[in-house]
């Protein structure tokens, strides 16, 4: 997890004196040093000296464009600030910004409140000012409102941070495509030069071979090693299947995923496509490989379907680190339970579920897979935990991309599937599974999807909109009408 920095610039002015320019910065210090040591927050923040100039506000926005360590700025008026002032400064800035509107006092001290108290503590004043701006630039930033030493604010700042991170690291985010896209599908295309300007992202493609010869490339003595790393950490299904069979098709998604990881590691990708149609000299379709792949946070996307490998890394990301963590996955909508109550959608794919969202034992099965024309391949098998989650879909409509968010509520099937050979899922979208179904179709959304525990829908329609893309959410509140309607008027808002 690297080691990100926030920066907390307060803004003020000299109208008011010295003295009270030492009660600004003294307060944002306070701030700071409560923030840092409550332990909501992921991530460190640095205090800034109080920004009361155009040059300096400009001069420190630029010196955090230029810190790798900087992740983001965090700006409050503690007095007012003439917005004029801060124009050059945030049309410069290229960082995620949280307009964290607060005040030092939680209560109006009314036995004691004159003028100079209420000249230097009128954020409620000054921070509309700075607010007004952003309006005008049509700026993207993030607003949250509350008392700065509550815990609750507090994590609404630690789930920001979060997003900003995510934001930030889009732009290193490269994606090794392993051949192409499967043949005839829409949904897996795109524009790779627009999702490198809206996103950072490097998509590029490798024949099959090339990362073959890498496989191959990988020592027998490093492979068993593995092997013996999977035997000591699952559960082994042989049923009936000879054993130094079993053990040697396992023994070939260890080289898989070995030399995978170092030809990523050695190209700079974090992200990985791969489909079952290109398999050059590949033994095995890669299913456990990519499993473990995704469990250590590289993407992943089936079928050459960039697009979600793209955000499954950028998801993974934004959750390193964190405390209780539930896990991320590239998910696949296959079929639904249509029995009144127990209404859902069962979530797999044909091998590659990230172990990170398993409830309980993870097991190794083989069986044969018709698809890829292959050896029977190795995959881990487990059913996903229980509790809310998030699913998006990154589309490319054409003239823009849009992602769609949808709340859904994990849950165990009413009966085992002994007979079902992969990881799964079961949910039920809000608000509803009609409901979210429709809304699904109208949006244009994907049968592939980056699934988290973890994030929230507000956390990832935050980076939609740093990234200056359309975001809709299906939830609770979604109704066909309200969300037809969104969408028409999305359409005409984004072709602006």
């Amino acid at each position: 997890m690297k080691k990100y920095q926030f920066w907390f610039c307060t803004g003020s002015q000299d109208l008011y004196g010295e003295e009270c320019l030492a009660h600004v910065a003294e307060h944002s210090k306070r701030m700071v040093e409560a923030l840092n040591k409550s332990g909501n927050l992921p991530y460190e923040v640095v205090w800034k000296p109080t920004l009361i100039t155009n040059a300096l506000i400009r001069k420190t926005f630029n010196e955090a464009n230029i810190d790798d360590n900087c992740a983001g700025v965090i700006t409050w008026m503690h007095t007012f600030s003439p917005a004029k002032s801060w124009i050059l400064g945030l049309k410069e800035l290229r960082k995620p910004l949280l307009h964290f509107h607060t005040q030092f006092n939680r209560e109006i001290p009314y036995d004691e409140i004159d003028m100079d108290f209420m000249n230097e503590n009128q954020a409620a004043h000054g921070d509309r000012e700075y607010g007004h701006i952003f309006t005008r630039l049509h700026m993207n930033r993030k607003v949250i409102m509350g008392y700065w030493d509550d815990a609750q604010v507090q994590k609404r700042i630690g789930t920001w941070q979060r997003t900003a991170v995510g934001v930030l690291e889009s732009s290193h985010v490269r994606v090794m495509r392993i051949a192409d896209n499967m043949r005839n599908v829409a949904v897996t295309e795109g524009d790779k030069v627009e999702a490198q300007i809206k996103f950072g992202w490097e998509v590029d493609a490798y024949p099959v071979n090339e990362i073959n010869e890498a496989v191959d490339a990988v020592s027998e003595a490093d492979t068993n090693a593995l092997v013996d790393e999977y035997y000591d950490k699952y559960d082994i299904l042989l049923e009936g299947r000879d054993e130094k069979e079993f053990r040697r098709h396992v023994a070939v998604q260890a080289q898989i995923e070995l030399g995978f990881e170092r030809f990523l590691t050695e190209m700079n990708y974090q992200a990985i496509v791969t489909h079952f149609g290109d398999l050059g000299g590949l033994k095995q379709l890669p299913g456990l490989a990519i499993q473990r792949l995704m469990e250590k946070g590289y993407g992943f996307g089936g079928e050459g379907d960039w697009k979600t490998a793209g955000m499954v890394r950028v998801m993974k990301i934004m959750t390193e680190g964190m405390e209780g963590a539930k896990g991320t996955s590239f998910m696949e909508d296959y079929t639904y339970n249509l029995v009144a109550g127990k209404e859902g959608i069962l979530q797999a794919h044909m091998l590659e579920v990230c172990p990170s969202i398993a409830d309980g034992k993870i097991a190794i099965k083989e069986q044969p897979l018709s698809m890829g024309d292959r050896e029977d391949p190795a995959r881990l098998v487990f059913t996903a935990k229980e509790g809310p989650a998030i699913a998006t879909s990154l589309i490319d409509l054409g003239d823009r991309f849009r992602l769609i968010i949808n709340n859904v509520d994990c849950k165990k099937t009413e009966k085992p599937m002994p007979k079902l050979p992969v990881a799964t899922a079961f949910w039920t979208p809000q608000p509803n599974l009609q409901t979210g179904a429709e809304a699904w179709i109208l949006a244009g959304g994907a049968h592939h999807t980056a699934f988290s525990y973890d994030l929230t829908a507000e956390q990832m329609g935050d980076w939609a909109a740093a990234m200056g893309i359309e975001a809709v959410y299906i939830d609770q509140d979604t109704t066909i009408r309200q969300f037809q309607n969104e969408l028409m008027w999305n359409d005409l808002a984004f072709r602006r």
